[in-house]
């Protein structure tokens, strides 16, 4: 552990410990002294990023910042004088003074620049390098990412009371991943090392932050749990996140200046992901799902594992732009080797389903390298700094987390074909039950009842009495009372139930599984009691009791008829008269009057019943209209409105999907 100095007493305030020193630089175990040191200059130290007092920068025997290196600083960039004066107005950066040294003093600088919003960092030559971060530490995400995310907290409030609880987790995982990513510093990169036993990972590590942190070896496993190398302060709350305990956190060549492009990156070394030991799995397991980035590390040997590539390569194949492909031990492979199994790699990459950053396109990052020589280190490294200095990799992240929750939901969103309730499909419904409640047969009721009635209107009154005279022989007889013609119960009642089955189908084909189990189980519910309501409305809507109306020219009819009947009796009178000798005998006008009266009857009659047809069929089409309307509103209202709500629920979650999916964006 490193030793802290006495010098703290009179105000200077810095640990020192060598370049391989466990906590060299964090300030973990020299914190006393520093506090002291921070006394002596009048001001508390803050709470440093694995949460000890004293955030000070330890000064290395390799050499680190002094104070001329601000002076210079605030001469190339004029801007730097008004950051750190404005340090005094933070409450746990005030007690960051120039005679800290200038890495914790630009470390504070980021700090009030994430406070205020501010996204520019300084660069190797003194210029404002841009974030391209979306967000900064308590703000929200932006963009399209933004939209994205809030259409899919809409997709998952839509679809929880439709949907099994187990296929929406991974969507509420991104989302409560995304709140916790957001509320933590958007300056820092966290980019995980991961790869087989004796792959060279942990060297790689070594190699990067330039100074011996991680353990290498024979012994098999050499890395036991998580290790992570901070280039700036200002992380330790995405630490926690990762539960990398402060032992285990370092930072690189304590007080160089040399990785300014690696400033904002924390490395973090993981276990063997095919290590004997589950526990070591569990943790690369739990830390790959919260990293921004990973570098896969892979030997000439085992670059083609199907451990790696089935169940990591191929499952985040959608991450392929924040992934580092890196074949090492290349010095091991002779003449062109390392190229053939670099062109490999890449053939196994691509079938795996993993987009190739090549050519200017966006995509994974394949090298070769030797992480024990030094060859093609260099490379990785900027590479590694042209990323970090991006600050866009939590967004890319985010944003691939999202389009694989999208791909995993799309089989309970995307419809085959165009579902729907169309208007046939209702019309057909009503069909149906208008034939169940027997609209039909009532219709064809009422126009016999209205031709009756035509009947006894214009019909002969010989004829009306012959009727009423073999009704009255008939025992027991009773006026029948003009009911609605219904099905036999039970024949009705499976009517009902066969339309129900029907149009659920025919609105649910297509639809998803689940959606298409809500609307049939929509129009189940609606289905209840469906026929003893068809049956109540048939009674109230059918055939009104008592006579039909009649039309205007029915008393004009009867006028006519009565005259018949009366010609018929004084034609009849006349010819009894002349008999027995009261009138003049004359047996062809009496006989021509009577005849007169008998023929026009009969046809006074038959051309009312055809004058009546009309009438009578408008009639018992306007009775079966009014039962099937009634039937129809009924059927809407208890199944075709709940199937509509059903369908409109679809919709909206559909067009949340669309937006949440990579081709609303």
């Amino acid at each position: 552990m490193g030793e802290a100095d006495g010098a703290g007493e009179s105000g200077d305030g810095e640990s020192r410990g060598g370049p391989g020193d466990e906590n060299a630089g964090s300030g973990t175990e020299g914190r006393g002294a520093e506090g002291r040191g921070a006394e002596g200059e009048g001001g508390a130290r803050p709470a440093d990023e694995s949460g000890t007092a004293g955030a000070g920068v330890a000064k290395g025997s390799s050499g680190g910042w002094d104070d001329g290196f601000i002076a210079r600083r605030a001469a190339e960039k004029g801007d730097l004088d008004a950051d750190l004066d404005g340090l005094e107005d933070v409450g746990d950066l005030s007690g960051v003074h120039s005679g800290r040294g200038a890495q914790s003093a630009r470390d504070a600088v980021h700090g009030v620049r994430a406070v205020h919003g501010l996204t520019g960092a300084p660069d190797d030559g003194g210029n404002t390098a841009v974030e391209s971060e979306e967000h900064t530490p308590g703000s929200t995400y932006g963009g399209s990412l933004r939209r994205r995310l809030d259409a899919l907290g809409e997709l998952v409030g839509l679809s929880r009371a439709r949907l099994d609880g187990a296929l929406l987790a991974e969507a509420g995982h991104v989302l409560e991943e995304a709140s916790a990513r957001q509320r933590l510093s958007s300056y820092h990169t966290v980019v995980a090392i991961a790869g087989a036993t004796g792959s060279g990972k942990s060297t790689l590590f070594n190699a990067l932050a330039g100074v011996p942190i991680s353990e290498t070896g024979l012994r098999r496993p050499t890395t036991s749990a998580p290790i992570a190398c901070m280039w700036s302060d200002g992380a330790a709350g995405l630490l926690d996140r990762l539960e990398i305990p402060g032992r285990l956190r370092r930072r690189p060549l304590a007080g160089g200046d040399g990785d300014e492009e690696l400033h904002g990156l924390v490395l973090v070394d993981l276990p063997d992901h095919d290590s004997a030991l589950v526990y070591h799995r569990e943790q690369v397991d739990r830390v790959l799902a919260l990293v921004d980035a990973v570098i896969w590390v892979v030997d000439p040997e085992k670059y083609a594992d199907a451990a790696l590539h089935e169940r990591y390569l191929r499952p985040l194949a959608g991450h392929a732009e924040i992934t580092f492909v890196v074949l090492n031990q290349i010095d091991r492979l002779p003449g062109e080797s390392a190229d053939l199994v670099l062109d490999d790699l890449r053939r196994l990459l691509d079938e795996d389903g993993m987009a190739l950053g090549e050519h200017g396109e966006p995509g994974a990052t394949v090298l070769a390298l030797s992480a024990l020589g030094g060859e093609g280190v260099g490379e990785l490294r900027e590479l590694l700094g042209r990323f970090v200095q991006e600050r866009s990799a939590a967004a890319r992240r985010l944003s691939a987390d999202v389009d694989a929750a999208a791909r995993r939901l799309r089989p309970a969103y995307v419809a085959e074909g165009r579902p729907g309730l169309g208007e046939r499909s209702r019309e057909q419904f009503a069909d149906r039950l208008a034939w169940a409640v027997g609209a039909v047969a009532a219709g064809e009721a009422a126009e016999r009842e209205w031709l009756r009635n035509a009947g006894r209107a214009c019909g002969t009154p010989w004829l009306r009495l012959w009727r009423w005279y073999e009704s009255r022989r008939m025992p027991g007889y009773a006026r029948p009372r003009p009911a609605v013609v219904v099905e036999e119960e039970l024949t009705a009642r499976q009517r009902v139930e066969q339309a129900v089955r029907t149009v659920a189908e025919e609105a649910s084909a297509g639809l998803p599984a689940p959606w298409a189990n809500s609307v049939r189980e929509a129009a189940a519910r609606g289905s209840r009691g469906l026929s003893e309501a068809l049956d109540e409305m048939a009674a109230k809507a059918g055939t009104p009791l008592g006579r039909p109306p009649r039309p205007a020219w029915w008393p004009a009819a009867v006028l006519v008829q009565a005259t018949m009947t009366l010609l018929q009796i004084f034609g009849a009178l006349w010819l009894v008269g002349q008999i027995i000798g009261v009138l003049e005998p004359g047996l062809i006008p009496p006989v021509l009057v009577m005849l007169a009266g008998i023929i026009g009857g009969p046809l006074v009659e038959w051309a009312c019943a055809a004058a009546a047809r009309g009438p009578a069929r408008r009639y018992g089409q306007d009775a079966e209209r009014k039962l099937r309307e009634a039937a129809a509103g009924c059927g809407r209202a208890r199944v075709l409105d709940p199937i509509a709500a059903e369908l409109m629920r679809y919709q909206e979650v559909r067009d949340q999907y669309v937006a949440v999916s990579r081709a609303g964006r």
